[in-house]
């Protein structure tokens, strides 16, 4: 039975929008959540860059348009974006490593949005996902890219893990997989 659940779709279909929603009506029913969402950055109508945005409201850059990294850091580059891996660390990380303290088991929900190519970055993150997959009592609910060109190895591994489900999301059916989700990340606290 699947106890992690992941979203999938293009870029811009709303799965930042779910994983959000979905947050709050856990929250609201009384499911301790935590983790971190990514959040486009938009200047004069276009877009610059991500940001990372606890659930708490802790916000920093994870990559910027044409931005440089500090001198001596390797170049992180998505397309256009430079990424800024020590801040996503700085901010991602702890959340991870403490989204299942002070709670008892079975009833916590990590949010991870998302596991793309700027994260997979961070060997440190990837160690991190891998340990909240593994830890009894955590529900991973997060978002994974469309596969396309090369596949992401770890986002693969995921994807084919038999206790992950995983819903995809269109312009279509966006509006009506909020319950299935919410339902989903509670029937694995059962």
């Amino acid at each position: 039975m699947a106890r992690h659940v992941f979203l999938t779709g293009p870029p811009g279909v709303g799965k930042t929008t779910l994983i959000r929603k979905a947050s709050e009506a856990l929250k609201s029913s009384g499911v301790a959540v935590d983790g971190f969402y990514t959040e486009e950055i938009r200047q004069g109508g276009r877009r610059i860059g991500f940001d990372v945005v606890t659930l708490s409201g802790t916000r920093g850059p994870l990559s910027r348009v044409g931005s440089e990294p500090p001198p001596g850091k390797r170049v992180c580059r998505v397309g256009q974006y430079v990424v800024d891996l020590p801040a996503f660390e700085q901010l991602a990380l702890p959340v991870l490593r403490n989204a299942d303290l002070g709670s008892s088991p079975g009833q916590t929900v990590c949010v991870i949005d998302e596991i793309g190519k700027m994260e997979l970055f961070s060997q440190s993150f990837i160690q991190a996902v891998r340990q909240k997959l593994s830890t009894p009592g955590i529900i991973v609910l997060g978002t994974i890219p469309v596969p396309k060109g090369k596949p992401l190895a770890f986002v693969e591994e995921i994807r084919n893990r038999s206790d992950v489900k995983v819903f995809t999301v269109t312009k279509d059916n966006r509006s009506s997989l909020l319950q299935d989700i919410v339902m989903c990340v509670q029937s694995s606290r059962a």
